[in-house]
């Protein structure tokens, strides 16, 4: 299955998706020939009753000003990503919410399970609840994009799968497919000496199965040293100029709370390139 319906995730508050990541998520669904829906939220932060009647300041009027704030820079994104689609071609829609914050992560989940796919950028100087929220939440694979500029556009010239034969690592690979068919070459790693594996074949097996999809397939294994999978995963793909991993999501939520595994935790909280998560 192609990817053919994307959504992209903006965020509005406190501070607003940039322009240069809406214009990144655009040339994604151009190379994938897909429809690609915006959706924006204006948020109103909601603050306990006795805290505003015990208040010297005006925070009504902070909590409006904020509101305002949100919203203009929902529309302002939302023009913005209407003017890169249009420049690009590709057939868009765009989608403006209202929602308290507490609300927010639930509304993008039920956007992103009506999609093949949901673009979820993630800033480096606030938390990562929303991709979280839709990586766990959705029941469909999530592009997380990084915030923080980059020295090459987006292209899928080499993409890398983190395989260690898990339940997670099999559905990011079946879910990336449409990624990896396009990709110039896709690239298997394996960490080892990390923790045990199931079997010490599977990623050649794995790579037997692709290359019977038409993929150009190489196989690594990196010894982890001592070092925190994560660490391992940002070198790997440094050293080898990976356009996009994939890789299973690790983690489950408990009370609005996340208890991610090692990777998924160190990658999500500062990802140094897109990154393909499947839970």
């Amino acid at each position: 299955m192609a990817f053919k319906d994307i959504l992209l995730t903006l965020t509005s508050y406190p501070e607003p998706t940039p322009v240069a990541v809406t214009e990144e998520a655009v040339a994604i669904a151009a190379s994938l020939g897909a429809h690609l829906a915006a959706v924006a939220c204006e948020v109103h932060v909601q603050v306990p009753g006795h805290f505003l009647s015990g208040s010297i300041a005006n925070v009504p009027g902070i909590i409006a000003g904020e509101a305002e704030k949100s919203r203009k820079s929902a529309k302002d994104m939302l023009a913005a990503f209407t003017a890169a689609a249009d420049k690009a071609g590709i057939l868009h829609e765009t989608y403006l919410e209202r929602s308290p914050t507490f609300a927010v992560p639930d509304l993008l989940v039920d956007y992103a399970r009506l999609r093949d796919l949901t673009i979820v950028p993630v800033p480096e100087s606030y938390d990562q609840w929303y991709a979280e929220a839709v990586i766990f939440g959705s029941g469909r694979p999530t592009l997380v994009l990084p915030e923080s500029p980059r020295p090459r556009p987006f292209e899928l010239g080499t993409v890398a799968v983190a395989w260690d034969f898990s339940r997670a690592a099999a559905r990011s690979v079946s879910d990336a497919m449409p990624l990896l068919e396009k990709a110039r070459k896709v690239r298997i790693v394996t960490v080892i000496n990390e923790k045990k594996l199931d079997t010490k074949h599977s990623a050649e097996e794995l790579a037997k199965n692709l290359v019977r999809h038409g993929i150009d397939v190489v196989l690594d294994k990196v010894d982890a040293d001592g070092r925190g999978i994560g660490d391992i995963l940002e070198a790997y793909t440094a050293s080898h100029k990976i356009d996009v991993l994939v890789m299973g999501a690790y983690g489950h939520s408990r009370w609005r709370e996340f208890i991610l595994g090692g990777a998924t935790k160190s990658l999500l909280s500062r990802p140094p390139l897109p990154i393909l998560l499947s839970h």
